[in-house]
């Protein structure tokens, strides 16, 4: 019985490698090579072919850069999106569309409500898996989760850090752009000079001015 199963699943494998490539074979070829891969570890659920290969040979872009998307996620957002993102005009229309933006109720010009939408799209239920591991790792994408959980509790930073990975594949799908982790110190650092920034215009909102003090950091 095993074996049988085996067979199977090898089967499907065969039939979604001979899927991309024809598809594949429609487009022009990338220009750049494909680039290394962020890690070797090889996934449980993953396919008996080279699928970072024959994806990047179908969209341009080596869509495993962005931290929290492997292969296996990468050939599921683009099965179930497609290649062409063009009908979702904007990133915000993308991640509205995955009910991961916040559906706000507003009446008489005040917001009711910003919780966003239940939903059984499985992209989203994908990219929600896909957040809760980015945020065990030492990435921007990580120390995002990782504050925004310590502040208003996990499920919510599950979805702000799902909208970010699916902003990012968007970006790279529509407009071919390479992801580069700044990494989670050089997060931290602009989070700082955010809230600096914010505290010196506080401050002269009510006629006092900040001052560092030496030795703290």
């Amino acid at each position: 019985m095993y074996d049988a199963y085996q067979a199977q699943l090898e089967l499907c494998d065969q039939q979604i490698a001979h899927s991309l490539l024809r598809l594949s074979q429609q487009n022009v070829p990338p220009r750049e090579p494909l680039p290394k891969p962020r890690h070797r570890t090889r996934q449980p659920n993953a396919l008996n072919f080279d699928v970072r290969t024959m994806l990047y040979q179908l969209v341009g872009v080596d869509l495993t850069q962005i931290h929290g998307v492997g292969p296996y996620l990468a050939l599921r957002l683009v099965a179930e999106c497609g290649t062409d993102l063009s009908r979702w005009p904007t990133a915000h229309h993308f991640t509205s569309w995955l009910t991961l933006a916040p559906g706000c109720r507003i009446s008489g010009g005040k917001v009711l409500s910003a919780h966003t939408r239940k939903t059984k799209n499985r992209v989203t239920a994908h990219l929600r898996l896909a957040a809760v591991t980015v945020g065990r790792t030492n990435t921007a994408l990580g120390a995002f989760y990782r504050r925004l959980s310590a502040r208003i509790g996990k499920a919510k930073a599950v979805t702000a850090t799902a909208r970010k990975i699916a902003i990012l594949f968007y970006n790279a799908m529509r407009f071919g752009m390479d992801y580069k982790d700044p990494g989670a110190d050089h997060y931290e650092q602009k989070y700082r000079e955010r809230v600096v920034k914010g505290l010196h215009r506080r401050a002269a909102e009510f006629g006092f001015t900040l001052q560092a003090v030496e030795g703290v950091s």
